[in-house]
């Protein structure tokens, strides 16, 4: 029987003691004597939001059907919690076995959200890891890093002995074999850290990187240490997605978390081209999977769970071309056994609102649009490709279906933008509620209620924006205190609900999105000051964020305030991602000449990822 790491008496005193005892339904188990590499995923944020992520259930499942390989988990502590584990010298723990991290082969930590930075050194100082990379002696765990913050590391490089630049089905098992090899011939943590640099494709060991910089703070160069590190990071994509790993028996947990239920993928990438979207850029070419794959991970994936409800995952559902034969089928073969299906990231069309209307109830749900920008002058600088005539018509074709109440979701600060694209986000949502009023009064159902919300946009690495300049915390909040404004001016104002983002966390965010290696000892500063649990606003501490900036002698705004010039080189640019830069730069100059770019399915861009060889970008070629 398992022995647990924490006492009754200490479980009996935290929050929600489930986050700390695993033994979910479909936990792997395994013999220890029988395995030669251990290797603990780590999610860092609280149990919840670290269950709720499809990925670590993807490696989970992925690395566990290695014989030699057991993966267990762990995730960030609650501050409870926390305060224990210092105060009673405990170690952190994975929830399989309950062993210490400290005593794995790997500890493999996923970088979702740069606002759980000072959560990862959190992980590291409670593991008794040493927080610093070159500390680390041949007794501590190899630290790896993955995720779509990975994609410019260099904030968090100094805390890490590898980043896996890619999709984490490619490469992971040449790495773990190259791992047992180096360990069976007594090979030291550096000689096998540069093995793995030079053997395995989009492996990035910062150790083995030198930067310099130029006299205004920008990088003048960056290159590697020794001749026979490669100067490029190439990413690594999965093409077969028919034949890949997927995970047949989720894991379940006995609390409730952010997303209880089975997520299906059904399609990798994007074809919108949305010029702010790092993640349809990061995940191109759109790769589908093949749909009987997906009809029978569906229902083994409910039958092994008992979760009553599946959603459908993917940057875009609406352009899986067969999304209305696999919905149909779901709703068939599981409506009976009252099984939900949510459908996130739909265009509302007839056919989403056919389903929409079979699989849920219409007067407790409400529709989701994003139009992003109040004004189709904006939406076709962003390359939103959503007119407001489709929004419209949506939305009545949804009134006039029973739904009465709507979503949407905006972004303050975008580039170009003026106050008349701002004031356009009040009349639009004024605008949809107008539409329900057409209705005779008979046929509505109650009252309309529109939720407009705004969050702040950040200018990401690797999207056409990564040259233009963010706003500053007052200029956002200055933008909010306007829309507010103009939100109660109009006709429908009581049925039109404004919910708003904080800007210093915002702030924040865009400065660990863009910046560099300087960075490393703020986080590390902010963290001893206290700060972890950053993107939860009871937690959030700005001031003490701001010390360790002045402490640094770093001015925060050298990284978000300022548009940058074409050549200039960022802190990602050692990074291939099959998308060029100079693709991003016609788009960037495209967005200024408010100018549309057609999907990829409508034609081809030229942005480079046809490099891959396969997805989208040979749809209909022999």
């Amino acid at each position: 029987m398992r022995k647990l790491a924490l006492s009754d008496e200490i479980l009996m005193t935290v929050e929600k003691p489930a986050r700390y005892i695993g033994n979910e339904i479909n936990m792997v188990r395994k013999k220890l004597e029988e395995i030669d590499v251990r290797f603990c995923m780590c999610f860092p944020d609280v149990y919840e939001i670290g269950m709720s992520h499809l990925g670590i259930q993807i490696l989970y499942e992925m690395l566990n059907q290695r014989a030699d390989t057991y993966c267990e988990r762990a995730y960030s502590p609650w501050p409870d919690l926390d305060k224990i584990l210092r105060e009673k010298q405990i170690p952190l723990f994975a929830l399989e076995t309950q062993d210490p991290i400290k005593d794995f082969d790997f500890l493999g930590i996923t970088l979702q959200y740069e606002m759980c930075y000072t959560n990862i050194l959190q992980v590291l100082d409670l593991s008794q890891i040493p927080i610093y990379a070159k500390d680390r002696t041949e007794k501590d765990p190899i630290v790896i890093g993955g995720g779509p913050c990975s994609y410019n590391p260099e904030p968090i490089a100094d805390f890490f002995d590898i980043f896996y630049i890619g999709e984490g089905e490619t490469v992971y098992y040449q790495l773990l074999d190259l791992y047992k090899e180096c360990k069976a011939a007594g090979m030291s943590r550096e000689a096998f850290l540069k093995r793995a640099a030079q053997e395995v494709e989009g492996i990035y060991v910062p150790q083995f990187y030198q930067v310099t910089y130029q006299a205004d703070g920008t990088i003048s160069k960056f290159e590697p240490a020794y001749p026979e590190i490669p100067k490029t990071i190439k990413k690594q994509v999965q093409m077969d997605l028919k034949n890949t790993f997927y995970p047949e028996k989720p894991l379940v947990p006995y609390i409730k978390v952010t997303q209880d239920r089975v997520v299906l993928e059904i399609q990798r990438g994007c074809i919108r081209g949305c010029r702010f979207c790092q993640a349809g850029m990061l995940y191109r070419p759109i790769r589908p999977r093949d749909i009987t794959f997906l009809k029978d991970r569906a229902k083994k994936m409910l039958e092994n769970t008992g979760h009553e409800e599946i959603s459908l995952s993917s940057l875009s559902s609406s352009d899986y071309k067969e999304l209305p034969e696999l919905v149909y089928y779901l709703i068939d073969t599981f409506r009976e056994q009252g099984v939900n299906i949510s459908l996130p990231s739909l265009r509302i069309d007839a056919f989403a609102l056919d389903v929409m209307s079979k699989v849920q109830d219409v007067k407790k749900s409400s529709l989701t649009f994003a139009p992003e920008a109040g004004s189709q002058r904006l939406r076709d600088v962003i390359n939103k490709g959503l007119t407001e005539e489709v929004i419209l018509k949506g939305a009545m074709d949804a009134f006039q279906s029973g739904w009465n109440r709507v979503k949407l979701y905006f972004m303050l600060g975008l580039p170009t933008e003026t106050l008349e694209d701002i004031e356009g986000i009040a009349v639009l949502s004024d605008k949809i509620a107008r539409e329900y009023y057409t209705i005779p009064k008979s046929e509505r159902n109650g009252k309309v209620s529109i939720v407009s919300s705004t969050s702040f946009f950040v200018p990401k690495p690797f999207t056409p924006f990564q040259w233009t300049r963010m706003n500053t915390s007052e200029e956002f909040l200055e933008k909010q205190r306007f829309l507010n404004g103009k939100m109660k001016e109009q006709l429908n104002q009581k049925s039109i609900k404004y919910n708003w983002h904080e800007a210093e966390l915002t702030q924040l965010e865009g400065v660990l999105a863009r910046g560099d290696r300087k960075l490393s000892k703020v986080i590390y500063d902010a963290y001893q000051a206290g700060c972890i649990f950053d993107s939860w606003s009871e937690y959030f501490h700005y001031d003490r964020w701001m010390d360790a900036f002045e402490k640094n002698g770093i001015d925060p705004l050298f990284y978000t305030a300022r548009e940058r010039e074409k050549e200039e080189y960022f802190p990602w640019d050692f990074i291939d991602i099959g998308v060029t830069k100079d693709f991003l730069w016609r788009e960037y100059q495209k967005g200024q000449a408010e100018e549309i770019t057609a999907n990829c399915r409508q034609k081809c861009a030229g942005c480079g990822a046809m490099i891959f060889g396969g997805g989208v970008c040979f749809e209909g070629k022999n």
